[in-house]
């Protein structure tokens, strides 16, 4: 009943983040959030209930493997992924991380972080990973749509003009923060259209729903920090001793591997994290297989006192 309440605050108060928004953990500590479930009712469907939890459509379907997202069965009980590992990065500005398909903003104050589903570079288009920060905010953005972009229009028989004013039909909705990255073609902008976020879906860009635009557009200015990281395993010993690992699946590099299952790149600090003592070996290799994209706890079990 709180979240159905709050829900219907947020949606009439603009201005408000519709971010799903976490105390930061004390000093130690990665883990933020709770899971939660959603009982499917007839006409769910993902994209409908991605919305209402404002996760995204990869996400969820990452975290509720074998069900259709499109005719989910009613009755279904989903888990909705809003309980995660914070990226091993430093806890300031804009952290992306592609393989998440998330966004992390880390408030000024050092209290609060909002996460934000995104939608990112599909195969061929990638989002490159960077250090950067914002070069620009504009609001109502016209776009001029690069001749490559042009072309694949073309070839689809869609005329694309030189210059797409701001307006309505202009896919980078009413706000774009540009980066500072390589020439300035990089933005992080709204979307026009109800389709693409949490997915794979842009030449490049990162696009967030307009609400979720406008308000990390107000929240930020030039010169803020923005890193872009591709880490598919996130890892934490947490202060009460529990040994935690979320595993996401690797982005695709070509058309062809998209539906194949990719192995998770296995660097040393999360070879000598699952190594330790006091490790399950079988819960760390399920984890490392299953890529869901959920927290585990991997630490063995107490032994029992009847042992």
């Amino acid at each position: 009943m709180m979240r159905i309440l709050l829900l219907f605050i947020l949606s009439v108060i603009p201005g408000i983040s519709l971010a799903n928004v976490y105390d930061l953990p004390e000093k130690g500590s990665s883990l933020i959030g709770e899971l939660q479930e959603h009982l499917v009712l007839k006409g769910d469907y993902f994209q409908t209930i991605s919305k209402q939890y404002n996760v995204g459509i990869l996400e969820l379907m990452e975290s509720n493997p074998g069900v259709d997202p499109f005719l989910p069965t009613p009755g279904t009980k989903l888990i909705i992924p809003t309980q995660m590992l914070l990226p091993d990065v430093p806890r300031k500005g804009i952290v992306l991380n592609l393989p998440e398909l998330r966004l992390y903003y880390f408030s000024k104050n050092g209290k609060q972080v909002h996460v934000f589903p995104v939608g990112i570079g599909r195969v061929g288009r990638e989002t490159p990973e960077m250090v950067t920060k914002i070069k620009a905010r504009i609001p109502n953005p016209s776009w001029t749509p690069p001749a490559s972009i042009r072309k694949e229009h073309l070839e689809r028989g869609e005329i694309l003009p030189p210059v797409v004013a701001a307006g309505p039909d202009n896919p980078l909705g009413n706000y774009a923060m540009q980066l500072s990255y390589g020439d300035g073609s990089y933005l992080i902008h709204g979307t026009n259209k109800d389709f693409g976020i949490g997915m794979r879906v842009s030449s490049g860009c990162v696009r967030l729903n307009p609400d979720d635009i406008e308000w990390l557009f107000n929240q930020t200015k030039y010169g803020d920090p923005v890193r872009v990281i591709n880490q598919t395993v996130k890892i934490s010993t947490e202060p009460d001793g529990r040994h935690i690992i979320e595993v996401h699946s690797a982005l695709s590099k070509s058309d062809s591997d998209i539906q194949q299952e990719k192995p998770v790149t296995m660097t040393a600090a999360i070879v000598n994290f699952i190594s330790q003592e006091g490790i399950d070996s079988f819960k760390a290799n399920d984890a490392l297989l299953a890529q869901n994209g959920l927290p585990v706890n991997i630490e063995l079990p107490e032994p029992s006192l009847s042992e």
